[in-house]
């Protein structure tokens, strides 16, 4: 029978829903950074990519972990890009380099960039602890999927990459996992609330969480947007100026605490004590990303750089 005086284990505490929300913050921008760093391109243009823009190499470096995917995996997996976005890049990447020395030069390109955003600190027992803790989630992520990888493709693909054996370039590994655990989960949350791509984007908007500049890369036409607008005035969840009503609202809080829940699962793993300490670790490189100036002040995730 429990001891009623006996104080709780903080490992079997919840994890509360702010805390698997704040780790999503804090870890995104260690894991987004690399897309915009100078080392980065530097590496696509070694491998024979374009980079007076970035989409071509973004898409090599985010799809590698699932091999030469064609055009429609690619589509499903990073659902909010229009299908002919993703057609003038996919699989001609594959052609560029093949994902195996994809791989091997973000390896070599993380490496280089928390080098230089990082500098000694990428040595200090701190940013070590961090990055055994956040693999300590991205294992127990990887577990969770390893049953059902469909469920979370993303995430399967990324955790079953080895890790590196360098500290810094560990956290970035997990930190990659983590936001492609919590991206498929995302993403069955949008279908659930039957949003599809385009309807994602234009609510996402509606709310304030972005403009709507940011997402003119994801390659949908005016009349797309404006169907898709029209779509969502007709379901009760746009205002005739654009700005979400309060269903409307509530449908995309609805989808960002289901996100919240379905990301969960690692932290839980991990324990509340264990998750707060890799919060308080994160904190310092959090900052230094940041202010390196590297991510855009304006960015598709509703996370902003203040």
């Amino acid at each position: 029978m429990p001891n009623p005086n006996q104080m709780p284990d903080p490992e079997a505490q919840a994890v509360e829903p702010a805390r698997v929300r704040q780790l999503w913050h804090l870890l995104e921008p260690l894991h987004a950074v690399f897309y915009f760093a100078p080392e980065s391109v530097e590496e696509a243009a070694a491998l024979g990519f374009a980079v007076d823009e970035r989409w071509r190499s973004y898409f090599a470096w985010r799809a590698a972990p699932l091999g030469p995917a064609g055009r429609e995996r690619v589509t499903a997996t990073f659902y909010s890009f229009s299908p002919e976005t993703v057609g003038r890049h996919v699989p001609a990447v594959w052609d560029i380099a093949a994902p195996e020395a994809v791989l091997a030069a973000q390896q070599r390109a993380v490496d280089r960039m928390y080098r230089s955003i990082l500098g000694a600190r990428v040595e200090a027992p701190e940013l070590a602890q961090a990055a055994a803790l956040a693999r300590r989630a991205a294992e127990a992520a990887a577990q969770a999927v390893a049953s059902d990888p469909v469920d979370r493709p993303l995430a399967a693909a990324n955790a079953a990459l080895p890790w590196p054996d360098e500290p810094h370039q560990v956290l970035w590994q997990a930190a990659t996992v983590l936001r492609e655990h919590r991206g498929d989960g995302h993403l069955a949350a949008l279908r659930a609330a039957d949003l599809d791509p385009v309807e994602s984007l234009v609510s996402f908007v509606a709310v304030g969480a972005a403009a709507s500049e940011t997402f003119e890369s994801r390659g949908w036409t005016g009349k797309e947007w404006e169907a898709a607008r029209r779509r969502l005035l007709e379901r009760g969840l746009l205002g005739e100026d654009g700005t979400a009503t309060e269903a409307g609202r509530a449908l995309r809080a609805e989808v960002e605490d289901r996100t919240d829940e379905l990301a969960a699962g690692p932290w839980r793993a991990l324990g509340a004590r264990d998750t707060g300490r890799l919060a308080d670790l994160l904190g310092d490189p959090w900052v230094a990303v940041l202010g390196s100036g590297l991510l855009p002040g304006q960015n598709t995730l509703g996370i902003g750089r203040s």
